[in-house]
C-alpha cells in the first residue's frame, strides 16, 4: 500500500506538469502559425445556449451581423442587420 501511495505522490504532479507543458505548448504553436489572428471576414460576436442541443450565435461577416440558430440539423439563419460600430476595448 505504501507503494501505491508513493507512486501516486510521484506520477501526480508529473502527469499534471505534462498536461500544463502541452498546454502552454499548443499556445504558443497557434501564436506561432497565426490561428485566431489576423484580420478575418467573419467573427462570431456573441453565443446564447437556449438547450443542450440549440444555440443562438451573433456573426459578423462583411459589414453585416447575421443572427443564426445552431443545432444538430445544421445552421438556419434567422435575422440580419447592419454590423454596430465596435469600441476598442469592448467585450474583448
Amino acid at each position: 500500500m505504501l507503494w501505491y501511495v508513493l507512486k501516486l505522490l510521484v506520477l501526480l504532479p508529473l502527469i499534471a506538469a505534462l498536461v500544463w507543458g502541452c498546454l502552454k505548448l499548443a499556445r504558443t504553436v497557434q501564436a506561432r502559425v497565426g490561428v485566431g489572428t489576423g484580420s478575418k471576414s467573419i467573427r462570431i460576436v456573441e453565443t446564447t445556449m437556449l438547450s443542450p442541443t440549440l444555440k443562438l450565435a451573433v456573426i459578423e461577416f462583411h459589414g453585416r451581423e447575421i443572427l443564426v440558430s445552431v443545432s444538430r440539423q445544421g445552421l438556419a439563419r434567422l435575422a440580419e442587420a447592419p454590423a454596430r460600430v465596435r469600441v476598442q476595448g469592448e467585450g474583448e
